[in-house]
Order: structure tokens, then sequence, then C-alpha cells
């Protein structure tokens, strides 16, 4: 006998597509960290680009800067720095950018930290409007003040010399300085100079023993901005000390370059020797960067 049709017999089951598989949270955040590695390198590679450009350009004569400008120098030289030490005179150059620069910090520190004193302690009434006039310094350009400042500098017969200079530069930065150093310093407990005060200190040493030992962080954060920007400052100099010996690092490289002829590896031999200085403070007080700043925004 025949089997009946449709007995006997199976019939094929029909499977449906099951449901696409999905990437488990910790593999997603695998891609994602890949992502992110990628990114942050390719920024480290810009920003370490020009760096090394720099330093093989610096080290290379003219002719191999014509002909491989970005390859390794071959072999390297140090006549480039020897010369813009000595022949093109960048060492007196330097001098006078760290008599200015030191000088400057100085008096910003000092008045800095001081009104930070009493502006913290005074939070109403005239150290409020003191505290504001301060912020009214750092968010008018200082271009406006430029001319009466010159005039200033000028009737006091201090044009193209290094008390002009460091007048101009506490000045400008003074603000900045304040409202950096009044933010720590409210955000420190006022036990500390209370209870100097109580046991017969005046204002003058509990400021000086107890405050600005605690000032520090704050401190190495104002010395490294106010550098950077004294240090590499390129208009004033070439304003207030125009056709003077006490020229400036960037106005004495900028001069390393002519309208014919330019010595390129002088001017990179230049610029590492001018960016040596501002990079060992930095190295030597980054540790206070990030707390300080942290700290001083908090005011």
């Amino acid at each position: 006998m025949t089997p009946a049709p449709g007995r006997g017999r199976t019939a094929p089951r029909r499977t449906e597509p099951g449901p696409h598989p999905v990437r488990s949270p910790r593999r997603r955040a695998r891609y994602g960290n890949y992502a992110l590695e990628l990114v942050m390198i390719a920024v480290a590679v810009a920003f370490l680009f020009p760096v090394y450009a720099l330093l093989t350009l610096s080290l290379k004569e003219p002719r191999q800067i014509a002909g491989s400008p970005l390859g390794l120098p071959a072999p390297p030289t140090a006549h480039n720095f020897t010369h813009a030490w000595s022949s093109a005179s960048l060492g007196p150059a330097l001098v006078n950018s760290a008599l200015i620069t030191t000088l400057s910090l100085l008096l910003l520190v000092v008045l800095g930290s001081t009104a930070a004193y009493f502006l913290a302690r005074r939070a109403r009434g005239l150290g409020y409007g003191l505290y504001i006039l301060f912020l009214l310094g750092i968010v008018l350009p200082f271009q406006l003040g430029m001319i009466p400042l010159y005039e200033l500098v000028d009737s006091l017969g201090w044009l193209g010399t290094y008390q002009g200079m460091v007048l101009f530069y506490t000045g400008i930065q003074l603000p900045f300085t304040v409202f950096l150093y009044t933010g720590f310093a409210r955000a420190l407990p006022a036990d500390y100079a209370q209870a100097a005060l109580i046991d017969g200190c005046d204002h003058r040493q509990a400021f000086t023993r107890i405050v600005f030992p605690l000032l520090r962080p704050i401190t190495g954060t104002v010395i490294i901005l106010n550098a950077v920007f004294v240090w590499n400052d390129f208009f004033t100099p070439l304003l207030y000390l125009g056709g003077s010996d006490r020229e400036t690092v960037p106005v004495r490289v900028f001069s390393f370059v002519g309208q014919y002829v330019s010595d390129y590896g002088l001017v990179f031999a230049g610029l590492v020797l001018a960016a040596l200085p501002v990079l060992v403070v930095f190295l030597l007080l980054q540790r206070y960067v990030i707390k300080g700043f942290a700290g001083g925004l908090k005011g």
C-alpha cells in the first residue's frame, strides 16, 4: 500500500530568523575607548609636530633646511645656537627679558596677594566695590589704555627703561592676579589668621607667617601665567623699548628675519633658546597649576 498523501512524511520546519546579535556593553565601551585613544593620539601628534619641526630645523644648516625641511638633521649642528647667542646678541636680550619678567612677577605677587588678603576679609562694602573694579580691569581690553599709559611712561621719562616696562606689566596684569588670589584666599579657613591675631600678631605678621604660605599653590599659578605673558610679549617692548639696547627676546628674534635675507636656522635656534626659561619655570611649578587655578576660580 502506498501511504496516503501527507502521511508518513514530515513537513519541513520553517525556521524564523532569530534576533540580530546585540553587542555587549563591554564591547561597545572597548570600541569607544579605541576611538578616544585614536583621537588623543591625533591631537598629540598635532601638538608635538611643531615642536619636532622647531627642534630639527634649529639643528640644520641652511642647505639642509632648503633640501629636506622635515627630515632629521644629518649631521646635527650647534652652529645656529652659538651664532644666536654670541654674534646675534641673543644673550643680552635674554638677560633683559629675565630682568623685566622677574621684577614684574615680584611686584605682581606682592601687590596681588596683599590686595587679595584685604578683599577676602572684606567681602562687602568697600571690599566688594574694589573687587568689581578689578574685574572690570580684566573685562576691558588693555588696548584701550595703551595711549594713556604710553603718555604716562613718557612723562616720567621711563621710555626705553626697565622700570617703564615693569610698570606697564604690573598695571596690566594686576587685575587678573588679584582675581586669582582673591578666589583662592576666600576658600581658605579664616580661623588660622584669626588665631594668629588673637595670639598677638598684627595683620602683617598674620599675612606673612600664616596666610601667604597657604597661598603657595595659587602663587605658582600666578607666576607661570604672568611669566608666559610677559616673556612672550612682542608689541609692548617694541613700543616702549624701540631703539634702545634693552630689547627683549621676541623683538631680538624678530630682527633675525630680514626683507631679503633670512637665516631660518638662526631663527629657530633663537626660538628654542627663548622657550627654555619658560619651560623650566613650568616644569618646576606645574604641580601647583591645576590646584591653584581650580581654587582661584572658586571666588
